[in-house]
């Protein structure tokens, strides 16, 4: 779109500045300022028209201090992130990159189902929303679209050195592989451009894991088929972190200022996943063509601190799962475009705590209900956020600490760049 125009004219004229489009830091800064004008800008205009519509939110009285006050605040507001991520990324970013279009599809088909979601909630005044097993059933859709596509896509390689002979013999088995350079001659090693289903295991030397090795350890007839259980894997992932952030969207501001912290740590590993000279410094896979989720990451992070403008105590609008299910799913896909899926129990260890205290609580209550004749619970309330409500902690306190804990929970997940 409108990198497309200026890098026609940096190519065509002699117009001086035009050049800059060329820098991912340079596009990526104007994406971040691009969604964080639109996320504030359009907010209050969007905002209205919720109102107008008479999207508010029915809250359902489970005795949390100030809890009936919110009732009537619009929801939906996921609009507003999803926006102003589109917008900039269409702008900035080449949509004919693999991740790119490959975001811009998961992000439309998450909406959609959180969409429709938050529209039966609302205009149909069903409480329970899209049934369950429809939700799965998209997110089970999308992780085939992308655990398909970053498996069978020609652009979705890694570069990494090895041998001459193992470079042949997967020359071999990949007609679309290729030596990009050659280290050694002497020693016969090369630098290959091939596909892999590596990924990143965090802390360990020699830290890359093999889902067709995985395979092999079973049976060896089975090496070449780890691209299923890779799927497999993508389908989990994304159904799991999408689940995870909807859960934890309970408070004004809570799954939004957790979601930029995490989205903030993904743009620092695709930048120097993409990036030759950060990849070879920091001993890690160099993933071509990456650069440009770096631009899609800026837009997110500034949607997301741009709605935070509204979100926070005490919130003007609710994102809804309109934002919140995307945003989970787009955390998931993006970490598995980077290869540190391995990452998220500790990058999204907010989402991971939220869940495991509702599976822990329903788990619990219904072993004692069995065993006793009377559930018991081992929290307040679940999700976690709720229990410390019930404590007595003040919404906007519990929403900063958590926001604190995932700061460092961002923290250790970069120190894995080097620290193995």
């Amino acid at each position: 779109m409108l990198y497309y125009l200026i890098h026609w004219l940096n190519l065509n004229t002699s117009l001086r500045g035009t050049g800059l489009i060329e820098f991912i830091s340079f596009r990526t800064m104007l994406a971040l300022l691009g969604s964080l004008f639109i996320s504030v800008g359009m907010g209050k205009r969007i905002i209205r028209f919720l109102q107008k519509q008479q999207v508010g939110e029915e809250i359902r009285n489970l005795g949390l201090q100030g809890q009936m006050e919110k009732k009537g605040t619009p929801t939906m507001g996921g609009l507003i992130i999803v926006a102003a991520i589109l917008i900039p990324t269409l702008l900035f970013a080449k949509v004919d990159n693999v991740y790119i279009w490959l975001c811009l599809i998961s992000t439309v088909w998450l909406c959609l189902i959180g969409f429709i979601d938050d529209y039966i909630k609302v205009f149909k005044k069903n409480k329970k929303g899209l049934a369950g097993k429809f939700k799965l059933l998209g997110q089970v859709g999308l992780g085939l679209l992308v655990g398909t596509t970053l498996y069978f896509h020609p652009d979705v390689t890694i570069r990494e050195r090895m041998s001459l002979t193992d470079a042949n013999y997967m020359m071999a088995k990949d007609k679309n592989m290729v030596i990009v350079d050659t280290i050694s001659s002497k020693n016969a090693v090369v630098i290959a451009e091939h596909k892999s289903l590596k990924t990143s295991i965090p802390f360990i030397k020699n830290h890359e894991l093999d889902y067709g090795q995985i395979l092999a350890r079973i049976s060896n007839g089975l090496a070449d088929y780890g691209w299923i259980l890779y799927i497999f894997v993508c389908i989990f992932i994304i159904a799991a972190v999408s689940n995870g952030a909807n859960i934890t969207d309970g408070l004004d501001g809570l799954a939004t200022g957790v979601s930029a912290i995490i989205v903030s740590v993904l743009a620092i590993f695709a930048y120097v996943s993409g990036n030759a000279f950060f990849a070879k410094y920091l001993n890690i896979m160099f993933i071509p063509n990456m650069g440009e989720l770096v631009i899609f990451t800026g837009a997110m992070a500034g949607a997301l601190v741009g709605f935070l403008w509204w979100n926070t105590y005490p919130a003007q609008v609710f994102m809804g799962d309109t934002g919140s299910l995307t945003l989970g799913g787009l955390i998931a896909i993006i970490a598995l475009m980077v290869r540190k899926e391995l990452l998220i129990p500790v990058m999204c260890g907010i989402f991971l705590i939220e869940n495991l205290s509702v599976m822990i609580q329903v788990s619990y209550f219904k072993y004692t209900k069995r065993k006793y004749g009377e559930g018991r619970r081992v929290f307040k309330m679940s999700p976690l956020h709720h229990h410390y409500q019930k404590v007595g902690y003040h919404e906007s306190k519990i929403v900063g600490r958590f926001w604190v804990i995932g700061v460092g929970l961002a923290l250790l997940t970069i120190i894995t760049l080097k620290v193995r």
